[in-house]
């Protein structure tokens, strides 16, 4: 009697084991193939709940895990993927219905967008272990090692991609990225040409030649190549901002402001370094061309922003007087002729000298004068001087001063004055008190225009 009560019990036991083995081979993928389908006609809610039924009775159910990721993935919900994902990796069961290798791609991806870099890059060196002839996977760790700033060993992993797939464009514009952050320009260059050879929709890799391009004077080139990188939605901004740059370096400074205006138009954000940039340019382009209202402007809304930025507090300061004080504003702003009016008549009336020689200089004029009429000493020889009058804003050095006595001297004249709109370093006030030079700054000037 006994035993047969131990015979029942075995057998119930076995039955019991048999019920659970037919549930985990037979129903349960059943249910897993339902949950497929549904994800597939996007009928998530009921894919959710068939797999959450799952894990209440097998809560170490990686495939259930797994699906329950997708669904999440296909609600976006990243986050609450990841959860799963890193489950499914804490169980680390992989079968036919968990690919490992699509596993491991999908929560790589998901590590970095929530800036896990260092889990994403173990889950790429992986790949790379399991899969050592696939170029994608070293491309990735190359990538991530490039990001943490580790360029040897992302040269060595990006490297080994190219070897491996001497078409994939993604690891030669990496590899150029790196080589050009490390100042070797030509290398660079090549890498930059074969992402481009390779994959002609890399667009970045227009935008870095342009930049190497516009570095060795070659603005034609360059110019064409920031057009091109114009069709990268992430460089389109630096772009129009490049070509503004490198039209001021070609002294195109219509053809600059066109593009730095399309920069400032299109960009949301008037922090954004781009955009600071794009004014700065602006500013300097409207200087050139002696709009000076529209200059200050811009160098205003930098100011705002980044009081600090580049010598955009010392520009408001040497046009505080432009701002308080038209007669400086006229002088500054006047067509080349009234400039050359204006200066004869600072030279007559304020400093007194008769004017017998003009000739135009770059961002001035220059005068031959003597002594004026009403000089006590009519009867002595008037001595002539070398008169400069310079409409800048940039501080005056000590090469200015040298510029005047070398003109002085192949002139044969022995007396200099120099009149700016700005003022002197102090190594050009120096430089000048010894010499027969008379400097007057801003200052002095705007004395000089109240006399006329």
């Amino acid at each position: 009697m006994q035993g047969l009560i131990i015979l029942i019990i075995l057998v119930g036991v076995g039955v019991g084991v048999l019920a659970i083995f037919v549930i985990r081979t037979i129903i349960m993928p059943k249910r897993i193939s339902t949950v497929q389908n549904l994800i597939k006609q996007n009928r998530l809610t009921a894919a959710a709940k068939t797999v959450k039924a799952i894990l209440i009775k097998e809560p170490k159910n990686s495939v259930a895990h797994y699906y329950m990721a997708k669904i999440y993935l296909a609600e976006q919900k990243a986050e609450l993927a990841l959860m799963e994902l890193k489950t499914v990796n804490a169980i680390g069961q992989f079968d036919y219905d968990i690919p490992e290798k699509e596993f491991r791609i999908l929560i790589a991806s998901l590590y970095e967008r929530f800036g896990q870099a260092e889990e994403a890059l173990k889950e790429y060196i992986m790949l790379s272990q399991k899969d050592p002839n696939n170029a994608e996977y070293f491309y990735q760790c190359g990538r991530i090692f490039g990001d943490r700033g580790k360029t040897e060993v992302a040269v060595k992993y990006v490297r080994k991609a190219i070897e491996l797939d001497p078409k994939h464009g993604k690891a030669h514009f990496t590899l150029g990225m790196i080589l050009y952050r490390t100042k070797h320009p030509v290398e660079a260059r090549t890498e930059f040409e074969a992402a481009l050879k390779h994959d002609p929709t890399n667009y970045e890799s227009y935008y870095y030649l342009g930049k190497l391009l516009k570095e060795n004077n070659d603005t034609t080139g360059a110019l064409l190549a920031f057009e091109r990188a114009q069709k990268s939605p992430g460089y389109k901004l630096k772009a129009l901002v490049e070509r503004g740059a490198t039209y001021i370096n070609q002294g195109s400074f219509e053809n600059a402001i066109i593009e730095l205006e399309r920069a400032i138009k299109m960009s949301k954000d008037d922090a954004q370094n781009e955009t600071i940039y794009a004014r700065y340019f602006l500013a300097a382009c409207y200087e050139k061309l002696k709009n000076l209202d529209k200059a200050i402007e811009n160098w205003e809304k930098i100011y705002v922003r980044k009081p600090q930025f580049r010598d955009v507090a010392e520009k408001l300061g040497q046009y505080q007087e432009y701002r308080t004080d038209d007669r400086m504003k006229d002088f500054l702003i006047c067509n080349q002729d009234e400039f050359i009016k204006t200066c004869k008549e600072v030279a007559a009336k304020a400093l007194t000298l008769a004017v017998h020689d003009t000739l135009e200089i770059p961002n001035g004029v220059e005068f031959i004068a003597v002594e004026g009429e009403q000089d006590k000493w009519l009867g002595a020889k008037k001595m002539p001087k070398l008169v400069r009058f310079l409409r800048v804003a940039d501080t005056i050095d000590e090469s200015a001063i040298r510029s005047l006595l070398e003109a002085m001297k192949k002139k044969n004249i022995i007396r200099g004055v120099l009149v700016t709109s700005s003022t002197f370093t102090r190594t050009a006030l120096d430089f000048a008190e010894n010499r027969p030079v008379e400097l007057y700054n801003k200052e002095h000037l705007q004395e000089f225009l109240k006399k006329i």
